[in-house]
């Protein structure tokens, strides 16, 4: 082989192959641990719920006096049948955390769509329409954000009652103004730019550009704000059960077990320590795999 024909081939090699190469490794290289450990987890928690009366060794309602407050393996007294011990009525912990992880996580996203829903649609009406409508709009915003929302929750549980259908919407009604302000917010910086006229000057309908060229370019933080929403209504939803507004005894959710739980914190703290270690791990999870959506969803990030 020639010296000019070897000169090309390294040319080639250095100029056509290295640089792809390079670019791989340092996708690799700046992966981040964190999400690759927020995939699996969450994999594992969606996993458990869907598969909660297949994984769950006894029926979570089920009661067996003579094994209350059994700790989990690992203590004395310890009763290998049930991994994570029993609670004040000898239901078997385990089984309730798996069937409070579905109903917790269903509440969450149900009341985190409806949220999206109302606040989004909010946000478009008020940002493309302007004037009046959007001085009223956000004057309502503006009344939702002044109120404490949990002593509003409390009133409207107490009055129509802590049935999953009320819950579900309480949750979702929660957060919806911030999606609203988030979404006007967009929609304002958004509907003067030039595609947004063009779209206007050949006769788009409002609905048309809202939808088609606005929502698009404000996905990304409307993915945000559903994660930290998502996260913030599992917190709801433990804090209302807390205080014994929740779903109704004996059926589980992560916070009425801790609810139920408080007043043997000190004696079997189990009882306690596995539903809120899964509501801290389900919020960590629900922001990491935000911050991962939002990358795949934002059209501006996926053209650079």
């Amino acid at each position: 082989m020639t010296d000019a024909r070897e000169r090309q081939v390294r040319s080639f090699a250095v100029g056509g192959v290295m640089p792809h190469i390079r670019v791989a490794l340092k996708n690799v290289r700046t992966m981040n641990l964190l999400l690759i450990i927020a995939i699996l987890l969450g994999v594992a928690l969606l996993a458990a719920a869907l598969l909660a009366p297949v994984l769950s060794p006894f029926e979570p309602d089920q009661q067996r006096l003579l094994a209350r407050l059994l700790p989990p393996i690992g203590y004395e007294r310890a009763n290998p049948r049930y991994l994570l011990g029993t609670d004040q009525l000898g239901r078997d912990i385990l089984s309730r955390c798996l069937y409070g992880l579905r109903l917790t996580l269903a509440l969450a996203l149900f009341g985190t769509v409806i949220g999206i829903i109302a606040g989004v649609t909010v946000g478009l009406v008020s940002g493309q329409m302007g004037g009046l409508v959007d001085s009223f709009l956000m004057g309502i915003v503006d009344l939702k954000l002044s109120m404490p929302f949990t002593l509003v929750a409390l009133f409207v549980i107490a009055l129509a009652g802590s049935s999953i259908g009320v819950l579900v919407i309480v949750l979702g009604l929660a957060n919806w103004a911030q999606f609203a302000r988030i979404v006007r917010a967009q929609v304002l910086a958004l509907r003067d730019l030039p595609y947004i006229e063009a779209a206007r000057s050949i006769g788009a309908s409002p609905l048309r550009i809202g939808l088609k060229h606005m929502l698009p370019n404000i996905v990304s933080p409307i993915v945000v704000m559903a994660t930290l929403n998502f996260s913030n209504l599992i917190l709801l939803e433990s804090s209302l059960s807390f205080l014994g507004l929740g779903v109704r005894p004996p059926t589980a959710t992560l916070g009425a077990m801790v609810g139920q739980g408080r007043d043997y914190m000190a004696s079997a703290s189990w009882i306690v320590a596995a539903p809120g270690l899964l509501i801290i791990v389900v919020a960590f999870v629900a922001m990491l795999l935000g911050d991962l959506l939002r990358d795949q969803v934002d059209v501006r990030l996926r053209e650079r």
